[in-house]
């Protein structure tokens, strides 16, 4: 019994430890199923973290480029530059006693015909069966200049402003084009006929023209100096095609005088053309090891368009062709070569008369060039860098039978009234048959030289030039950077030296740079008419006042000074 007590007693004890284990087993059971659960929704959780992550970045990277679209992206196919200068100068110059044409009238004494019919046999043969109609006698609508002038201005200031722009339109086809103000201080009107500031000395600064336009001062108005097209890489060659308003002003060398950087394969020898045509280049670049930098391009330029033809304009266009060879160009060395031609050469820019005479313009022949330029720089001379040039070339003219007309004799009738009985007739490069000219071709030669240390520690730059002109070199060169004329036109001598100092301040700018300039121009004119090609240049030390064949179109300026300084800003 007692024994029976013992077993049922345990057995109950044992009962709710199994009820219990299972209870316990299923409790389990539930925990791990849980778990897993928690488990799977943790990885779902942190899945989505991940996704949630990935599309934040994607929103930021979109939220930065549509931040950079007002900037980043613009500046990776437009570039925006540009550059100011101040100037100022003091000019001075020197004109001897001559004849100075077409201001007034005089009359000849009976010496001086006779001294004519002994010179000018051909002119007397003309007038003296005019002799019984004209009792008053001949006179010259020229005005004698008796004594020598100095003109001068002491204190001329002028503001120059250049806004340049760089466009990429596709992979391989760009635009660029520069607008330009020049102007005197005090003045705001386009150059009168006269010359901008009063510069009637020489033809290219006598009136503005397509090919200075921008480049003489002419007011407070923005000019399109260059404005072009570009298509590189063409089918895959190394060619390019490139047609507008061209850069083919302030070539090399005289880069190197203004402080800047040289006109990549666009460029042209200033010595040969300074002017600002429209026009195309073709161009090809191949790859030579023995040749490094080497190419080749033609180019085509309207000097001016005569308009309609008709039976009242004989006036053909004036067009320019040009080869253009760079055989070697290094950092240190460049070799450039040019030949180019001038049809159909205008006997004055424009349609209308510059000199008021009424007179319609003319074809009056061809010229041809050929030049050479040799450059380079020695780095590492003592402190610095030494950079070196040398430009040569030549100018031939073909003239044909047309001139430029001119009210040159007249005579006096009984009753007092005057009228022209024969006007003067000015060529290519010749004058009047009756004055003892020829119409021939004639050969002109030139050349420019010169060096400019730079001084790397300071930013010093020091520089020294000259060039050359013969009797009948002809420089197409109007829009040259130089107040009294574009100085590579000059026959004669010019020289000139000059101090660059660079404000070597940190550039914000990509081109960023400013910089002053203090520099002395002499000009030592030997022949008249510098620059232009309308009759035959003559010695200024034989001008005459007793030869009225010797007068002049311009005052003849025998010698020029002028001093300057300048303050650029490059950005």
């Amino acid at each position: 019994m007692v024994k029976f007590l013992v077993l049922l007693i345990a057995f109950t004890l044992l009962m709710p430890v199994s009820v219990i284990a299972s209870d316990q087993a299923e409790l389990l059971k539930k925990i791990e199923t849980l778990s897993k659960e928690l488990e799977k929704l943790k990885m779902q959780m942190l899945d989505m973290q991940r996704k949630d992550e990935a599309k934040e970045q994607r929103i930021n990277l979109v939220e930065k480029k549509a931040e950079s679209a007002g900037a980043d992206n613009i500046s990776s196919w437009l570039e925006i530059g540009g550059d100011y200068r101040f100037r100022f100068d003091y000019l001075k110059g020197d004109i001897p006693a001559n004849w100075l044409g077409y201001g007034g009238a005089t009359t000849f004494s009976m010496q001086q015909l006779q001294q004519l019919g002994m010179k000018y046999p051909n002119l007397m043969q003309m007038l003296m069966p005019l002799m019984p109609q004209y009792p008053g006698g001949f006179g010259a609508y020229i005005t004698p200049v008796t004594t020598a002038q100095s003109p001068k201005n002491e204190s001329i200031m002028l503001n120059r402003f250049g806004l340049n722009l760089k466009a990429k339109a596709t992979e391989d086809v760009q635009v660029k084009a520069r607008l330009l103000m020049y102007k005197v201080w005090g003045h705001d009107d386009v150059a009168p006929v006269g010359g901008p500031f009063g510069n009637a000395y020489f033809a290219d600064r006598f009136v503005t023209m397509d090919g200075n336009l921008g480049h003489i001062p002419d007011g407070a108005r923005l000019r399109v100096d260059t404005a072009y097209a570009t298509w590189s890489n063409i089918l895959g060659a190394p060619a390019w095609f490139s047609v507008g308003r061209r850069p083919s002003t302030g070539g090399i060398p005289t880069n190197i005088r203004q402080n800047k950087e040289k006109t990549g394969t666009a460029g042209v020898p200033g010595l040969l053309v300074d002017y600002a045509f429209d026009g195309l280049t073709i161009g090809y670049a191949p790859d030579i090891s023995s040749l490094p930098g080497a190419y080749a391009k033609f180019c085509y330029g309207k000097g001016f368009d005569s308009g309609y033809r008709t039976d009242g304009n004989t006036m053909k266009d004036v067009n320019f062709v040009g080869l253009n060879l760079v055989p070697y160009e290094t950092d240190n060395l460049r070799l450039e070569l040019q030949y180019q031609r001038g049809f159909d050469i205008f006997a004055f820019p424009g349609y209308g008369d510059p000199f008021g005479l009424e007179n319609k313009n003319k074809n009056i022949g061809h010229i041809d060039w050929w030049g050479t330029v040799i450059s380079g720089t020695i780095p590492k001379l003592g402190p610095g860098n030494l950079n070196l040039f040398f430009t040569g070339a030549l100018s031939v003219t073909h003239p044909n039978d047309n001139t430029y007309n001119a009210p040159f004799i007249y005579g006096v009738k009984a009753n007092g009234s005057i009228e022209t009985i024969y006007a003067g007739r000015y060529g290519l490069l010749y004058n009047d048959p009756a004055f003892g000219g020829e119409k021939k071709s004639r050969t002109g030669t030139a050349f420019y030289t010169g060096a400019r240390y730079d001084i790397l520690s300071t930013g010093t730059k020091i520089g020294l030039e000259y060039n050359y002109g013969s009797k009948y070199w002809i420089g197409f060169t109007p829009a040259g950077d130089d107040l009294w004329t574009s100085k590579l036109a000059t026959r004669g001598n010019v020289f000139e030296v000059y101090l660059i100092q660079q404000l070597n301040k940190k550039p914000i700018a990509k081109r960023g740079d400013a910089f002053v300039r203090l520099g002395y121009q002499y000009y030592d004119f030997k022949y008249t008419n510098s620059g232009f090609w309308l009759g035959e240049p003559q010695k200024i030390s034989d001008l005459n006042l007793n030869d009225p064949a010797t007068v002049q179109m311009f005052a003849p300026v025998k010698k020029a000074h002028d001093l300057y300084i300048t303050f650029d800003v490059v950005f």
